[in-house]
């Protein structure tokens, strides 16, 4: 977890900057905050041939567009210099945490998507909304970037990794998020595997996960739960605010985005409900 990506939201990145600062001093993380988006000119319709001829309005965007540019990087920058982390260029086999801005033309959820490729974690904000910007960006990490994806809940924990549920539900999206969150694992006072009754996919119980766990040098129990009534999702949030987890992990999106959008899951009801940092992949 050396390079980290942090893409502010629409808190101005507090809970963002935040999530990935604590990443980072577990780790000697450096720490880059992303300014994204773009103005497309505007334009009218002239002459037979349609035509067309950017107007002031562009202009008048433009200006606009920069000054939200500027704002954000300063406060980034602002954050960063409070909490005394340099900023600049990352250093080569530096184990202290900096921080650097960068900025990138085009859409954000499209420029997470791509350039989180070559970064050991993204950080996105947790979308207080449905079909918004930040769960584009969300999204576009996930499916896009191939990468683990850290969003970070509205109230930042006084710790990132310590205790660690795992919402496992034998899923080939959850294997591969548990060896992404590895560095994590390693570093963990507290690791509960918990399945749900009705919420699992054909595959190993959480027992013999716990038990592989076990075998890799990790202490980890196991549980599974009966639901009650309540939906998997639910589950996995109670379990997690019960242990008082400062990091869940789950695989994202064992159904597909489209039935889950329709019927619901549990990948969907963690976006939108939890309480802590969680980490995705797909």
């Amino acid at each position: 977890m050396k390079s980290i990506l942090a893409v502010p939201g629409s808190d101005g990145g507090q809970a963002v900057y935040e999530t990935a600062l604590l990443v980072a001093r577990r780790f000697g993380s450096h720490v880059v905050g992303l300014g994204a988006g773009t103005t497309a000119p505007v334009v009218i319709p002239w002459g037979e041939m349609g035509v067309a001829v950017p107007v002031e309005a562009d202009r008048v965007l433009e200006q606009e567009d920069k000054e939200r540019r500027d704002a954000a990087r300063k406060t980034f920058e602002a954050f960063m210099r409070e909490r005394n982390v340099p900023i600049g260029a990352a250093q080569p086999s530096a184990q202290s945490v900096t921080a650097e801005w960068r900025e990138e033309q085009g859409q954000q959820n499209a420029v997470v998507g791509s350039l989180g490729r070559v970064f050991d974690l993204i950080v996105v904000e947790r979308p207080d909304k449905l079909v918004s910007l930040a769960e584009a960006t969300l999204e576009d990490a996930l499916f896009e970037s191939g990468r683990p994806v850290l969003m970070a809940s509205p109230k930042v924990p006084a710790t990132i990794g310590e205790r660690i549920m795992i919402a496992w539900n034998g899923s080939s999206e959850t294997a591969r998020t548990i060896g992404f969150a590895n560095p994590f694992l390693k570093q963990a006072k507290e690791l509960q595997v918990i399945s749900v009754e009705g919420g699992m996919t054909p595959g190993p119980s959480g027992d013999e996960l716990a038990r592989a766990l076990t075998k890799a040098g990790l202490v980890a129990s196991a549980r599974h739960v009966d639901a009650r009534g309540r939906t998997t999702g639910e589950v996995f949030c109670a379990e997690a605010v019960e242990m008082k987890s400062d990091l869940m992990i789950k695989g994202a999106y064992t159904q597909s985005r489209l039935r889950q959008m329709i019927f619901g899951g549990a990948t969907r009801h963690i976006i939108m409900n939890a309480e802590m940092p969680v980490l995705f992949a797909h």
